[in-house]
């Protein structure tokens, strides 16, 4: 094999690695998504249950830093507008969740309660928060 078509193949599997990760992700996330029947599509407590769960898995299946780096260019480090400070402060949490799951099962369930258990515009750095309900929109994203 040429050593052009070695690196071209050696390009191309990585792209597909790289790719893989984020279906992976998206595909966990939106299968327990689905089942947690929570409200607020967007901005509410099923927002905050899909940001939450997807940064615990990054977090446990790569590393919290990575969340990091996400929510900084995703959501802007949470400048800007309440929206973006509910994902970051929820990817924040969620991270930390999936650092310290002991399983797969255990970062899974340790996420939805703590969604259960979150509140309207929190501050508390252990609280998942989400918006008010007039702000909710019934949404998949």
């Amino acid at each position: 094999v040429k050593p052009v078509t070695r690196r071209i193949a050696l390009i191309a599997a990585t792209g597909l690695v790289l790719a893989a990760y984020p279906a992976f992700v998206l595909g966990t996330v939106y299968a327990q998504w689905f089942s947690a029947d929570l409200p607020g599509g967007r901005n509410g407590p099923s927002d905050a249950y899909r940001h939450s769960l997807a940064s615990a898995t990054v977090a446990y299946t790569a590393s919290p830093r990575l969340v990091a780096l996400v929510t900084r260019v995703m959501e802007r480090d949470g400048i800007g507008s309440d929206m973006r400070a509910m994902d970051a402060h929820n990817n924040r949490i969620g991270a930390r969740i999936g650092a310290h799951a002991t399983s797969w099962g255990d970062m899974q369930d340790r996420v939805l309660h703590a969604v259960q258990a979150g509140a309207v515009n929190t501050a508390d750095a252990d609280t998942i928060t989400w918006l008010p309900r007039e702000r909710w929109l019934d949404r998949m994203y």
